[in-house]
C-alpha cells in the first residue's frame, strides 16, 4: 500500500490535501466488529458448519466477525453446565465490545435469546438474517 505524502508532485506541502488522503485511509481500514448469533447446542456439528458459513458471510461484508460458540467449545465443556454459563458470560463480554449483533437463523435457542435481550438493553443494531445469509425483518421472542 502506497504511504499518503505530505508534499504534493511539485514538492509543495500541501496539508489540506494530506489530511483529506489520511482520513481516507483511516476509513478504508477500519472494519467494525459484529457478535455472530447462532444457534450452538443440539447438531452441534451442523450448527458450527453454519456458525462458519455465517462468519465467513460477515467477512465479505466488510466487517470483524466474533463467534463465541466457535471458540468457546475448543477448551470448554458445553454439557458441563457451569462452564456452559461461564461461556454464555463470556460471550456477553465480548458482545459488548462489538458494535452491532448479527442473528442468523428461524430457530433461537434460550443462549441467543440472552444475546439478544442484552444487545436490546445496549441499544445496539441487531440485524437479523435468515439460513440463507438473507437480510429478513425483526422476529417474534416467542418463536
Amino acid at each position: 500500500m502506497e504511504r499518503v505524502n505530505l508534499y504534493n508532485t511539485e514538492h509543495y506541502i500541501d496539508p489540506t490535501v494530506y489530511a483529506a488522503m489520511i482520513k481516507i485511509e483511516k476509513e478504508r481500514r477500519f472494519k467494525p466488529v459484529v457478535y455472530i448469533c447462532s444457534p450452538f447446542a443440539g447438531d452441534t456439528a451442523t450448527n458450527v458448519e453454519r456458525a462458519r458459513r455465517y462468519s465467513r458471510f460477515a467477512v465479505t461484508k466488510g466487517v470483524i466477525p466474533i463467534a463465541p460458540h466457535l471458540l468457546f467449545p475448543q477448551f470448554m465443556d458445553d454439557d458441563q453446565p457451569e462452564e456452559r454459563e461461564d461461556a454464555l458470560f463470556m460471550g456477553i463480554v465480548l458482545l459488548s465490545k462489538c458494535r452491532e449483533l448479527w442473528v442468523f437463523g428461524n430457530k433461537r435457542s434460550p443462549g441467543m435469546v440472552k444475546e439478544i435481550e442484552r444487545a436490546e438493553q445496549k441499544n445496539m443494531k441487531i440485524r437479523y438474517f435468515n439460513d440463507l445469509c438473507e437480510e429478513v425483518g425483526a422476529y417474534d421472542k416467542r418463536i
